[in-house]
């Protein structure tokens, strides 16, 4: 028989979730909720133990065996499957892992790592030994694969492109500015950027890049300047690194659009090398179903 996992991929926007048949990846039941993390961690953890019973329950119904569930979250994990940071998700004071332990063997992997184990598996990393995974959506983060392997560094934190603080200063007018990339370039960052200009607010990053393809010419400034600014730090991750590819994920990463286009030409402006200038830059093809289908690849009992 096929073996199933059940895969939860949790963000700040939403708790993707499906039962995954680990040999074909294929999805056969999903569920997509909104997370809303300012209700709390024990609000999340409530919504996602309901998820991941029904999803176990729509399992026993098709006589389909739950060998695992598997976690991807927006949050820094160990080498351990430990939950080391807790900036949107309020889980490292509650007992997550046991309670769905209740209903089967569960591991917690960080949400950037998860797809792109999927996409080296199944997805369009298949053809490439090294590449990143990047993805763009609330947050900017990304992953080193080498030999179809997520490679997570010293402690797990081998993630962070977009999270860590940047500092620019004006020689003409003396200001110093400190601000990361996810504050400028992320979901979160266009809505609150455009809002601050715009006479009506609008309500999300999707909304922002809508207004943009539909002429409005603050969505549009904002856009560009977002996806160059994404470019630099892609451009920087595949000089620091030489991957034979850079695969790209997350509600804006697969937006297309004016943000892709800047994104694109940017990232190739400042390649350095020659021969890296022209790798493929390709989007993830298994699309926002990576998530899902990563975390159950990492559930703990989903190798043969």
């Amino acid at each position: 028989m096929h073996r199933h996992a059940i895969g939860m991929d949790i963000g700040g926007t939403k708790i993707a979730a499906g039962l995954v048949e680990l040999s074909t990846a294929r999805i056969v039941a999903k569920e997509i909720i909104a997370t809303r993390p300012e209700r709390g961690g024990e609000a999340v953890l409530r919504d996602t133990l309901d998820v991941a019973r029904r999803l176990h329950a729509q399992a026993t119904q098709r006589a389909l065996e739950v060998c695992g569930i598997g976690v991807g979250i927006c949050e820094l994990v160990d080498l351990d499957g430990e939950l080391r940071s807790d900036s949107v998700i309020k889980w490292r004071e509650l007992p997550a892992r046991a309670q769905l332990e209740q209903l089967a063997p569960t591991r917690f992997e960080s949400d950037a790592r998860a797809p792109a184990l999927a996409e080296a598996r199944f997805g369009a990393g298949v053809p490439y030994r090294n590449f990143i995974y990047l993805t763009i959506g609330t947050g900017i983060s990304y992953c080193l694969v080498l030999d179809g392997k997520p490679y997570a560094g010293a402690h797990g934190n081998a993630i962070i492109a977009g999270s860590g603080l940047q500092t620019s200063h004006c020689e003409h007018c003396g200001t110093t500015q400190e601000r990361s990339l996810e504050d400028y370039a992320a979901g979160p960052a266009l809505l609150a950027r455009y809002n601050r200009k715009a006479a009506t607010p609008l309500h999300s990053g999707a909304e922002v890049a809508a207004a943009g393809a539909a002429g409005d010419p603050i969505a549009q400034d904002i856009l560009v300047s977002a996806g160059a600014a994404v470019g630099d730090t892609a451009a920087l991750l595949i000089n620091a690194l030489d991957p034979r590819a850079l695969i790209v994920a997350g509600g804006l990463g697969l937006a297309g659009g004016l943000y892709w286009d800047n994104f694109i030409a940017s990232t190739r402006r400042r390649i350095w090398a020659e021969a890296s200038r022209a790798l493929p830059i390709l989007t993830a093809q298994l699309g926002a179903d990576a998530g899902i289908v990563g975390a159950a690849l990492c559930a703990p009992s989903s190798q043969p």
